[in-house]
């Protein structure tokens, strides 16, 4: 197949890049393509002669969001639209990433599928939400993808800060504990999204985060375990570290519709990072 990677330089387009190495891959990143350019974007597409397009160009940084309210809509919406108008009009298969931010975070267990998203506390969320509708609207033959707490080579991620404080000149680190979610591997789901490639029947809204549920205590615990780090921490509260866009209590998946098709669970969250720390940290 020829695929076509938006935000294909970012972690988890370097992670396509590896895993679908068998395809033939364009990686689509600015400046040469730009989301934002319906008709540059439609043009590039088209010439491309693309038998998919997997969707990872995004305005990820949550906080910045907050501030930036028009630039956020104009990359997580109007962007999403502009790809989704373009697989259409040329006939491409569209898989695009998305977020647990779409949901309040307030449910008390993981969400799944069918749950009403929407609800989102922060600009981030709602405006991926605006992508998620735009894309079901205007591009039939999709899927989207929600991912969490992702970490992959190369960073930035969740694991690749902890390491960096655990170097030995902090005694002790404080890390959130009452925020719940799926700690997850790009290796995780790129090779879910490389097998959901090869049915071309399923459509629709598939969660692809680990199996199995932490808090950031317990996923930064795990990660200084596997690295043998004796780094002290500490459990602390969402309301010690305010930030500008709030945190959802419960960022958790559920994986319902890779079971209602018969298709395989995604990995244990301990056992990718493990296979994660072994490749990215020599020093193990």
């Amino acid at each position: 197949m020829r695929i076509v990677i938006t935000g294909g330089k970012g972690m988890l387009g370097r992670t396509f890049q590896g895993i679908l190495s068998e395809h033939e891959l364009v990686v689509a990143d600015l400046p040469e393509w730009d989301i934002t350019n319906a008709v540059d974007f439609n043009q590039r597409l088209e010439a491309c002669h693309a038998d998919a397009v997997i969707h990872c160009a995004a305005m990820t940084a949550v906080d910045k969001c907050e501030s930036e309210v028009d630039l956020a809509y104009r990359l997580n919406a109007i962007g999403s639209l502009n790809v989704a108008v373009a697989c259409h009009r040329n006939n491409v298969r569209l898989i695009a990433i998305s977020t647990d931010y779409v949901f309040e975070g307030t449910l008390d267990r993981p969400y799944h599928e069918f749950d009403v998203a929407g609800n989102a506390h922060t600009v981030y969320g709602a405006s991926k939400f605006a992508g998620e509708e735009l894309i079901r609207r205007h591009c039939p033959n999709h899927l989207i993808c929600r991912i969490s707490w992702l970490y992959g080579p190369g960073g930035p991620s969740f694991v690749h800060s902890m390491m960096k404080l655990a170097d030995g000149t902090r005694p002790v680190l404080k890390v959130v504990d009452d925020q719940h979610g799926n700690p997850t591997s790009t290796f995780a789901v790129a090779r879910h999204l490389a097998l959901l490639l090869k049915h071309p029947e399923l459509v629709g809204t598939f969660h692809l985060t680990c199996e199995g549920e932490a808090t950031w205590f317990e996923f930064a615990r795990e990660i200084f375990r596997l690295a043998g780090k004796q780094q002290e921490i500490q459990p602390c509260t969402t309301a010690d570290f305010p930030r500008p866009a709030p945190r959802p209590l419960n960022s958790r998946l559920e994986k319902m519709m890779l079971r209602l098709c018969g298709l395989p669970p995604m990995p244990a969250w301990q056992e990718a990072l493990a296979e994660f720390m072994q490749q990215e940290f020599t020093r193990i």
